[in-house]
């Protein structure tokens, strides 16, 4: 199976004035652009999520909207708490675990540095270490289930490197 790990858009400075909740931190409008024309390259790449499990905070909420606008057929969006700051890794796997009956693509969507500590452990040990631009994604291929040290990571890129 393969596994996208995604982190949310460029985002709105923090500022308790504007959003006292940071939960409602959105994104802002060069971040969607740019996130965006990223989208267009790697979904005519191949990149096509079935399933996308999504941090609650609306930042990463608007990210997956703006995914499931780019990619045919539009994946299932389903918000997790897992994937909140300090996101979960044995409730992300066992989340996977049970999609991977119905689908063989599924993107996790959540905020650094939780993005670079999950994509480390699935493709390695505890020295492990992965650094994820914002927008950044990457696909890690899994024979089975994945488990973490049990990936391969196949491809990172960022809106950077594809001039976006």
């Amino acid at each position: 199976m393969e596994l996208y790990i995604i982190r949310h858009a460029w985002a709105e400075e923090r500022d308790p004035d504007r959003w006292p909740d940071d939960d409602q931190r959105p994104l802002t409008a060069e971040g969607k652009r740019r996130f965006r024309r990223l989208l267009k390259k790697v979904v005519a790449g191949g990149m096509a999520p079935e399933v996308v499990a999504v941090s609650p905070l609306k930042r990463c909420v608007q990210t997956a909207e703006l995914l499931s606008a780019a990619v045919v057929p539009t994946p299932v969006v389903v918000q997790l708490d897992a994937l909140r700051p300090g996101s979960d890794l044995n409730s992300l796997l066992q989340w996977t675990a049970r999609q991977a009956r119905a689908h063989k693509r599924i993107a996790w969507l959540g905020h650094a540095p939780d993005v670079d500590r999950l994509a480390a452990a699935l493709i390695g040990g505890p020295e492990a270490a992965i650094h994820f631009s914002k927008g950044g994604i990457a696909a890690i291929e899994f024979d089975g289930l994945p488990v973490a040290g049990g990936g391969v990571l196949q491809w990172l890129i960022t809106a950077k490197v594809l001039g976006c």
